[in-house]
């Protein structure tokens, strides 16, 4: 018997080490040990809900008829087994499946022992879309938040937006946030990453359910290009506009070989090519001139000191190149 329940306990260790969204937690080996064993090494799942299509590995030393065979859930939710007969799983914690099944093998066998494992975990879905580093579908495996589903995907790319939405199907309720209304069969809601990252507002990193939809919109962008420490794209996160004085900024200033005077602000035009406004950066810095708002996409270029003949077709490869550069999010 000491060597069965041994083999049992060294399946379920490798098992628990190897599959996916099993803890990282390290197993240490225990003397003689038992299936309580087994369940003290897989504790932090014994909580996890399970559902349609996930798979478990059921384990015990007496009733070899249902032992170490994996075990996909119906979509029914329903599990079939031998000596246990039918059972719906969906909706139990690995612990209350646990003891439901002791309860049934108790008719057949003395003191049964078991311990489940999930191997494939299918049932707990959520799709995350837009500017984050892998876009797709994850499984929860148990209770996640909203930073630590952003974190399963790669978390937000540079150029994502402040703004998150969150898309729920009505039968879980309403998504708990200010912001949630009713479209239909969903409830839908709008959160600001930054103030959870800040702390402003942690109680908005809210719970994330089976099926919720998050979607991190791609944030607006403006360009400083050419003769600057620092030229790239910068988010303006929920903002509009921005100064170019700001923008400067952002980009640490110019260099010392910048035309600084000659510097242009390029605009696209709904319908046209684009709109080329020359600005005086030494002038707007001294207040002698009006700062100008830069808008989403607009592309301040600070041409380096040459002849002047040659800033036309400057100005082409600028805007060809814009949306190549690194963007930078504050």
């Amino acid at each position: 018997m000491y060597f069965r329940t041994t083999f049992v306990v060294l399946v379920a260790m490798t098992l628990v080490v190897h599959v996916a969204g099993a803890s990282a937690q390290q197993l240490t080996p225990v003397p003689n040990p038992s299936s309580s064993d087994i369940r003290s090494a897989t504790g932090q799942l014994r909580h996890y809900i399970l559902g349609p299509n996930d798979e478990i590995l059921i384990l015990s030393t007496h009733a070899e008829e249902i032992s170490n065979r994996p075990i996909r859930i119906a979509t029914s939710g329903d599990v079939n087994l031998p000596l246990v007969g039918r059972l719906h799983a969906a909706g139990m914690t690995v612990e209350q499946l646990e003891t439901a099944i002791l309860e049934r093998l108790k008719s057949y066998i003395r003191q049964p022992d078991v311990a489940i494992i999930v191997t494939q975990y299918k049932s707990q879905p959520v799709s995350v879309f837009g500017a984050v580093g892998s876009p797709g579908v994850v499984q929860l495996e148990g209770r996640k938040t909203l930073l630590e589903v952003l974190s399963m995907v790669g978390g937000l790319k540079p150029d994502a937006g402040s703004r998150i939405r969150i898309t729920r199907r009505n039968e879980w309720g309403p998504i708990p946030l200010p912001s949630a209304s009713n479209e239909g069969e969903y409830s839908v809601a709008e959160v600001d990453i930054r103030s959870i990252e800040l702390a402003s507002r942690p109680g908005d990193n809210i719970e994330i359910l089976p099926n919720d939809v998050i979607t991190v919109a791609r944030a607006e962008i403006v360009y400083v290009m050419g003769e600057v420490k620092k030229p790239g794209g910068f988010a303006l996160n929920d903002r509009t506009s921005i100064s170019i004085i700001e923008a400067l900024a952002r980009a640490e200033g110019f260099e010392p070989t910048a035309q600084a005077k000659d510097a242009t602000v390029i605009r696209p035009v709904p319908g046209s090519n684009r709109l080329e406004i020359a600005v005086n950066l030494p002038d707007v810095l001294r207040g002698k001139a009006r700062d100008i708002m830069l808008q989403p996409d607009d592309i301040l270029y600070i041409p380096k000191n040459y002849a002047k003949g040659a800033l036309r077709q400057t100005l082409n490869a600028v805007v060809q190149t814009a949306t190549g550069v690194i963007i930078y999010r504050r």
